[in-house]
């Protein structure tokens, strides 16, 4: 393969390394996107668990000073609908995980991509340089061989 070939080839891979690149920042944003929206329902389940909580013990002490019937079947079918809302957001939860995986794998194979392409970027900067090593050589022998030619001309 020629220098010429070799370094047309190298300014492809430059290319696609920058398509890789870009490709790797998006997939990096869409982790970290996916992420903090998992992190944001896991607060979101801790607040409700807490005002959940809260709400009961404040249900309890009603309780111990003789509310109505009535309204303390309404506080627990409250209570009920926050129990509810608490599996709802665990299921989001779930949904998010899955979705921060996915994402994760997407980034961490493009990163792989990207890698490989800098890989073969440097195996071709390593070839011409070899190429640029071996035509130096080249014109070291010749210029050798001409010196030598020349001194046994002019001694003979």
């Amino acid at each position: 393969m020629s220098r010429t070939q070799v370094a047309k080839s190298l300014q492809q891979m430059n290319v696609v390394l920058r398509l890789e690149t870009d490709k790797e920042k998006n997939t990096l944003h869409a982790f970290n996107v996916a992420q903090d929206y998992y992190q944001q329902q896991k607060a979101k389940l801790t607040s409700l668990q807490q005002y959940r909580l809260d709400y009961f013990r404040q249900l309890q002490q009603e309780g111990g000073n003789g509310v109505g019937a009535r309204h303390y079947q309404q506080r627990l079918s409250f209570v009920a609908k926050l129990d509810k809302a608490c599996e709802q957001q665990n299921q989001i939860i779930a949904q998010a995980s899955v979705v921060a995986d996915q994402r994760k794998r997407q980034w961490l194979a493009q990163q792989r991509k990207r890698q490989a392409v800098e890989k073969l970027i440097g195996k071709k900067h390593a070839t011409l340089q070899q190429l640029d090593n071996r035509q130096e050589q080249q014109a070291m022998d010749e210029f050798a061989l001409q010196r030598l030619l020349r001194n046994q001309y002019f001694a003979g």
